[in-house]
């Protein structure tokens, strides 16, 4: 965002906070999602780890490209994280000789605690499912970050001109498109599904019911934080694939509501704390500026009266130095004339 734009922002804020209009922060109301949201299902008894997931994420969102290829498969031995160059990654878990992965994202909350935590609503969950980011409006405060049970979003603390925050995105330009996420189309092994998120809780219930020894009976994200978009299938303990359990089923936004209610009150506060501390540095600069023309003044009227002094006494000491010199030479000569006149006597 331009300063002068989210200048005019607090100032629109700060003018409403005076007419005492009432403040609401965003998001902080109870949102249910979308019916016809849609979603992905995440099934990690058939991910293999291949990494065709990530690689396909990589492309369709123009990311860089790892120093390790996406063949290596060395990295899985080695947790990781997602980061502003790497939207989503798969991790290896369990036993050696039985390991099971899962594949990390954002998981586009129904109600999203970063859009409940954005002030300026640069988060906003969309009717495809996706949690969309606007940068241009984003003021960097990275209260999303803070705001995330699932310590998802990042920021691109190396670019020092225009930071965005950078998260998976659903590959909402696709879905606009009509075409699937890049990662679910890439998927050898079926093991993400998407669809409407209505239909993928079903799909999901069907298999556990076909395959109680092979699933754990819950599905993670159904309810998980007020529920996501993007849940999960195991046959082994979600704890066991480095996932909290202990989040419980209350949104996000229920939590921050009540802080969140005073940002904009503050964020009206600060026009007006602005133009105090604004009117007070500028008095002190007219101040300055009136002492140091003071001082420079005087400087110059002493420097001229000592020049002058200076002048004076010099003046005065050439012609005392003139007169002593004349008197000497009148002296010289009457000493002159007067041996002269001796020696003509003689």
């Amino acid at each position: 965002m331009l300063r002068r734009k989210f200048l005019g922002l607090l100032g629109t804020a700060g003018a409403g906070l005076a007419v005492g209009t009432p403040a609401h922060a965003a998001g902080n109301k109870h949102f249910e999602g979308y019916p016809e949201g849609n979603g992905v299902l995440f099934d990690a008894t058939r991910c293999i780890g291949c990494r065709k997931c990530e690689a396909a994420c990589q492309k369709v969102n123009e990311l860089p490209v790892p120093e390790k290829p996406f063949d290596d498969l060395t990295v899985l031995e080695t947790r990781r994280r997602t980061d502003d160059a790497t939207f989503t990654v798969v991790n290896k878990y369990g036993k050696p000789d039985h390991p099971v992965f899962r594949k990390a994202q954002c998981n586009h909350c129904l109600e999203p605690a970063c859009a409940s935590a954005c002030f300026v609503k640069a988060f906003e969950k969309s009717p495809t499912g996706a949690v969309v980011y606007d940068p241009t409006v984003c003021v960097g405060c990275r209260y999303c970050m803070i705001a995330c049970p699932f310590e998802v979003p990042t920021y691109e603390y190396d670019d020092p001109i225009t930071p965005r925050v950078r998260k998976c995105t659903m590959c909402q330009p696709r879905l606009l498109e009509g075409k699937l996420p890049g990662c679910v189309e890439s998927c050898p092994k079926e093991a993400l599904t998407f669809g409407r998120r209505a239909d993928l809780i079903k799909i999901a219930r069907k298999r556990i019911e076909s395959r109680p020894d092979r699933y754990l009976d819950h599905i993670y994200g159904e309810n998980e934080m007020g529920g996501t978009s993007w849940m999960y299938l195991s046959g082994v303990p979600f704890k066991t694939l480095g996932m909290k359990e202990h989040l419980g089923v209350t949104p996000a936004p229920q939590f921050t509501s009540g802080a969140l209610a005073a940002v904009p009150a503050v964020v009206g506060l600060w026009p007006v704390l602005l133009t105090g501390v604004y009117a007070m540095n500028k008095r002190k600069v007219k101040i300055a500026e009136q002492e140091k023309r003071e001082a420079v003044s005087a400087a110059v009227k002493k420097a001229e009266q000592e020049a002058a002094d200076k002048l004076a006494a010099a003046m005065d000491k050439a012609e005392k130095d003139k007169t002593s010199s004349i008197e000497r030479e009148v002296a010289k000569a009457l000493k002159e004339a007067a041996e002269a006149q001796d020696k003509e006597n003689s």
